[in-house]
C-alpha cells in the first residue's frame, strides 16, 4: 500500500453537495486495472479518475475514468473535476490558459471561463436519427408513450446517449424509468424567461436496474451540439440537471469563434488528503 494524494469534488455546482461528485486520485502509477477498478468500485461513486503521466507529449496529464463497474474513454464531469484537482494540486499547463487532458477517447481541451472550467465538447463518434425501433425502446425505458417522444438523436462520444426531446420541463420531470439496457438522456425546453434553457436528465443500466446520473457532461456535449447544429439553441445559455434527485446542478453552454462547443461549469472541492492504495 502507497499514500496517494487524493481529492473528492463537486462538479457544476458552486453550492458543495449539491452537484456530481468525483473521487480523484493523483498519483496513479503503479496500480493495476484491477485496483483502479475496485477502488472505483469501493467508493460507489458514479465515476472515479486517476491521474497519470501522459503518454502524448502536448498532453498535461493522462486520466483514466472508471465507474463502478468498468473504464469509460470519456465522460464529461470527470474531465473538469480531474482537471480542476490538477490545477489545486499546482499543475501547470504546457500551453498559456488550456489544459491538454488525454484519455481513452483521445485528446481534450480544457479553459478557464467565468463560470468556471470548461471543456471542448468532443466529436461525437455516432449522431444522427435512430432506428424507430431505438425509439420505441427509448420510449419504454421512460415508461412513457412513443409519442410522447417529439425527437431523438444519438449523442454517442464515449458512453453511448441516446437523446429525447419530450414537450416541457415538466415532462421530463415527471418520468419514472424502467429497467432497460440503454443509455438514455432527456430533455424538455423549460418556459422562455426561466434561468436555465432547458431541464436534463440522465438514465444508464446497473445491475438491470435504472440509475439515475445526478449531472452529466458527456450527454450536455452531445445534447448541445445536437441543439445547436439545429439551431433550436443558441450559446450561451445554462442547462439544469440533478433537479429530481435533490441537486442543482448547472451546465454553461458556450460557442467560440471557431465553432467550437463548450461544456462548463464550477467545481468544488470537498474532500482532499491521502488515500492507501
Amino acid at each position: 500500500m502507497v499514500q496517494r494524494r487524493f481529492a473528492q469534488v463537486d462538479v457544476f455546482t458552486s453550492v458543495p453537495y449539491y452537484g456530481n461528485p468525483l473521487a480523484v486520485v493523483l498519483d496513479g502509477d503503479g496500480l493495476t486495472d484491477q485496483q483502479l477498478q475496485r477502488f472505483a468500485s469501493w467508493t460507489n461513486l458514479s465515476e472515479t479518475t486517476f491521474l497519470l503521466p501522459p503518454t502524448d507529449p502536448s498532453a498535461d496529464y493522462l486520466v483514466r475514468i472508471f465507474t463502478a463497474s468498468q473504464e469509460l474513454p470519456f465522460a464529461g464531469h470527470p474531465t473538469l473535476g480531474s482537471a480542476h484537482v490538477w490545477l489545486s494540486y499546482g499543475g501547470a499547463p504546457k500551453q498559456d490558459g488550456v489544459v491538454v487532458q488525454e484519455c481513452r477517447a483521445g485528446l481534450v481541451e480544457i479553459r478557464r471561463t467565468d463560470d468556471g472550467l470548461a471543456f471542448a465538447a468532443p466529436p461525437l463518434t455516432q449522431a444522427g436519427t435512430p432506428d424507430e425501433a431505438d425509439v420505441v425502446s427509448a420510449a419504454a425505458a421512460l415508461g412513457i408513450d412513443r409519442a410522447e417522444i417529439l425527437d431523438a438523436q444519438w449523442a454517442v462520444n464515449g458512453p453511448r446517449w441516446l437523446a429525447v426531446r419530450l414537450a416541457s420541463a415538466q415532462a421530463v420531470l415527471a418520468v419514472v424509468p424502467q429497467p432497460s439496457d440503454l443509455d438514455v438522456g432527456l430533455i424538455g425546453f423549460h418556459p422562455s424567461g426561466s434561468e436555465c434553457l432547458y431541464e436534463v436528465r440522465a438514465f444508464f443500466p446497473a445491475n438491470g436496474l435504472p440509475v439515475e446520473d445526478p449531472v452529466t457532461g458527456s450527454l450536455n456535449a452531445g445534447i448541445a451540439q445536437w441543439l445547436v447544429g439545429s439551431g433550436e439553441a443558441v450559446p450561451p445559455y445554462v442547462a439544469a440537471q440533478g433537479t429530481a434527485l435533490g441537486r442543482a446542478g448547472r451546465v454553461h453552454v458556450s460557442r467560440t469563434g471557431d465553432g467550437r462547443i463548450w461544456i462548463g461549469g464550477t467545481v468544488t472541492t470537498c474532500i482532499h488528503g491521502t488515500v492507501e492504495l
